[in-house]
């Protein structure tokens, strides 16, 4: 017997767990792996490809559209900057952008959850990922403290990029190498991530955009749909649990 849909949130990662609608056309600012806990899913490539599978790791910026196909499936998602998605890097450069199968598939399902739970990739993935991570950009890393910071209004790119002691398009240029994704889409991310974990199961969709800067509940709700391919309704109204990690 499962607990419903839960959501577990960080600063550099997060798991979302449960049983979700078939997404629309999107792409995300981390990479993502996606884990069937109760069988196979599907995954649309823009070159009409469709792939079923048990798990599958894609990268920061591929454009697909998930179909979960009715199965109870796990989403664990890397930010860009954490030590695990950029070790992870080489493998997805080497590999391709979409490795389909990497995980373990699950055995006992409530043992597997609780790797989840953890984030415990080296027990998840078939092949471990190497532990020798690139350092990030100094720069880099002080414009993501105070592009995390909470405020009323979202961090401008040329106040980051003073930040970092940049012009404004040498950051931009050096932001995308670092981290896979322009710093306005990156910064977008971070906006939703905040609403996202600012939502209660028994709140309202307006204080999560409150709570990720945003205008108002409509202009979450267009980007969301962009980022994800599905409403917020539909992903955070069934969350019966939301956890945040220290």
């Amino acid at each position: 017997m499962h607990r419903g849909n839960t959501l577990k949130a960080g600063l550099d990662r997060s798991l979302y767990i449960g049983e979700l609608p078939a997404s629309g056309w999107h792409r995300h600012a981390s990479p993502v792996l996606l884990i069937g806990l109760s069988g196979r899913f599907a995954i649309h490539l823009p070159d009409g490809r469709i792939e079923t599978c048990h798990s599958a790791l894609i990268d920061t910026g591929v454009e697909h559209v998930f179909d979960p196909r009715g199965e109870r499936v796990a989403l664990m998602y890397l930010e860009p900057d954490s030590k695990e998605a950029r070790s992870l890097r080489a493998r997805v450069r080497r590999d391709g952008p979409v490795i389909f199968d990497p995980a373990m598939l699950p055995v006992s399902r409530s043992h597997y959850e609780s790797r989840l739970d953890a984030f415990d990739l080296s027990a998840l993935l078939r092949r471990a990922a190497p532990d020798d991570a690139p350092p990030l950009d100094a720069r880099v890393e002080r414009s993501l403290l105070s592009l995390r910071m909470l405020r009323d209004e979202p961090l401008a790119r040329d106040d980051a990029a003073s930040i970092a002691h940049l012009s404004a398009s040498r950051f931009n240029h050096l932001f995308r190498e670092e981290m896979g994704i322009s710093f306005r889409e990156y910064r977008i991310w971070t906006q939703i991530r905040s609403a996202i974990i600012g939502f209660r199961p028994d709140g309202s969709l307006t204080d999560a955009a409150m709570n990720g800067a945003f205008a108002d509940a409509a202009h979450f709700s267009r980007l969301f749909r962009q980022t994800f391919g599905m409403t917020p309704s539909s992903v955070l109204k069934p969350l019966k649990d939301v956890t945040l990690l220290r």
